[in-house]
């Protein structure tokens, strides 16, 4: 048998080691048939089969985002107005406005990315100030965390949010000295307005849907975790249209989804038999424990420092939690929970741990995400557990240092956005991006992994959480891969793995740490596809 495609660099990170290694790689259908030197591997070039030599650059397993959201990522990428770069409230106005202007059928206006605390202001915007630019189109813009909406009035009258409206369990409608709506809805209360923002026709849903495929492919993004995103974007949830694409085989991304873990296990157990594919399956049940620590609602051990009257709150009673999470891993889910502050990340340990005792040990690799702010006394419990640490780098770096270090005490600012801790704690510690919270290119995450760099690009963050390369590509590959049962699959470049592999325009390995950054994707393979090719050159018959 010949191989459909050959390839071959002087560095080949197979995953297996620390460092890459001068290899080629063949590749029969969809799986990988033989690794090792390049005249061994020769042997199987037939008269079809397509040789790509890429010299010195960097060929690597594809890379695996074990945590974002498909829909809404591709909604703030490509159909909404990104307000990042606003520096004021009324700057942020202005954009929308522009974006307004230049989208007139658009019946909502949605954006991202603005942040109140990068504009030196402790108090939230109001929707006054998005109605003197805009009173006529309703606007709905997502804070830079996703935890918390701005909206104008319009948006608040077609919501039929009043003085008179409760806030919604786990969410706070903001109001003034006079009862008003002041446009801030925080959590579970976005909902209130994006079930209305986020009302599109299938034909918009599978545009969103080809637009996140086509950029995960530019950027060597192979597989992903879709996760829950939160009652505030249940209306995007369309594994129906994933489905579709899956059976008319347009799948260049596998999906591997985490529907909400609500207590309802019949729903679950249907959604896990109808969608289990190689590249559509129902991986596990996701859930929030807590909320953001800049929103006061990521729940903690201590009180907050400036807001001494809360240690924040769980988004569900913990005896709730806790029944949810033993009848799951009881039917034998896997569990993702949001957990931000050391409280929620001890109580999620609490939970899988107290899950173990009535249902028994067992491989569940039960996951929790983000844990910005960790006791030291709780690393070691997730090798102990057998629970994954999922972490997102890119996340020290989304906001000034201050929306964190000044809200706990003193002794706890070293295990702000642990890294390398949890890497090297003995667990299998996965990485992501949670896009679209921030950008889905991986080599942000592996940037801010291995420098710790904070916003400014240049001061280091505790510099003692800096990762190697090595630690932080397997973190965004085989780790991940580990975190949906498919290390022996997906992951690694090794002989009958399937074929999902790219190859970067340069050598990591061999460039500065700024360098890292400037990085991209030249040809990106995915069950042994090419389905992203910037350099025809690479190719040859």
């Amino acid at each position: 048998m010949k191989a459909d495609i050959l390839l071959k660099s002087k560095a080949v990170f197979t995953g297996l080691k620390e460092e890459p290694e001068e290899l080629a790689v063949a590749i029969s259908g969809n799986k990988i048939m033989k690794v090792g030197p390049a005249e061994q591997v020769w042997e199987l070039r037939g008269e079809h089969t397509k040789v790509i030599d890429a010299g010195d650059k960097l060929i690597m397993p594809g890379f695996f985002d074990a945590h974002l959201h498909v829909m809404l990522g591709s909604l703030f990428t490509h159909y909404s107005v990104s307000l990042a770069e606003a520096n004021s409230a009324q700057e942020a106005a202005q954009m929308v406005k522009e974006y307004a202007d230049k989208h007139p059928h658009d019946e909502w206006i949605i954006g991202t990315g603005w942040d109140h605390t990068a504009w030196g202001e402790k108090e939230f915007p109001s929707r006054r100030i998005l109605d003197q630019v805009l009173p006529d189109r309703p606007v709905v813009l997502l804070h830079a965390e996703g935890h918390y909406g701005w909206v104008n009035s319009l948006a608040l009258n077609l919501a039929g949010i009043t003085k008179e409206t409760k806030n919604p369990d786990y969410g706070i409608i903001y109001k003034d000295k006079n009862g008003e709506p002041t446009g801030i809805l925080i959590e579970t209360a976005i909902s209130l307005a994006t079930d209305y923002a986020y009302d599109f026709p299938k034909k918009k849903l599978e545009d969103m849907l080809q637009q996140f495929l086509e950029h995960a492919a530019q950027l060597g993004v192979t597989s992903v975790n879709d996760l829950y995103a939160s009652r505030a974007h249940e209306k995007l949830e369309a594994y129906h249209i994933y489905k579709e694409f899956d059976e008319a085989n347009r799948l260049t991304t596998r999906l591997h989804i985490y529907p909400s873990l609500n207590g309802d296990m019949e729903k679950a157990k249907e959604l896990r038999e109808r969608y289990a594919s190689d590249k559509l399956r129902v991986a596990g049940l996701k859930q929030f424990i807590d909320g953001v620590v800049t929103g006061y609602t990521a729940y903690m051990i201590d009180p907050y420092t400036d807001r001494p009257e809360t240690k924040g709150e769980t988004a569900y009673r913990e005896e709730e939690l806790q029944r949810w999470v033993v009848e799951a891993d009881k039917e034998g889910f896997q569990i993702r929970f949001h957990s931000i502050g050391d409280g929620a990340v001890r109580l999620g340990l609490d939970l899988y741990e107290k899950a173990r005792e009535i249902n028994g040990k067992r491989e569940s690799r039960h996951c929790l995400e983000h844990i910005e702010i960790i006791a030291p006394e709780d690393i070691p419990r997730f090798r102990e557990l057998g629970v994954m640490p999922s972490i997102q780098p890119y996340h020290m770096a989304l906001m000034p240092r201050e929306s964190h270090t000044t809200r706990v005490k003193k002794e706890k600012l070293p295990y702000i956005y642990s890294n390398a801790s949890l890497v090297r704690s003995g667990a299998v510690a996965s990485y992501s991006s949670d896009y679209p919270i921030v950008p889905l290119n991986p080599m942000l995450g592996i940037y801010h992994a291995v420098t710790r760099k904070d916003f400014t690009l240049k001061d280091t963050w505790n510099e003692q959480e800096k990762v190697t390369l090595g630690e932080a590509l397997k973190a965004y590959t085989s780790a991940s891969a580990y975190s949906v049962f498919r290390e022996d699959e997906l992951g690694t470049i090794e002989e009958g793995k399937l074929a999902d592999i790219i190859v970067l325009d340069r050598n990591l390995f061999q460039v500065n740490e700024k360098e890292i950054l400037e990085a991209s994707t030249e040809l990106t393979l995915m069950d042994g596809q090419i389905v992203w090719d910037t350099s025809q050159r690479l190719v040859k018959k």
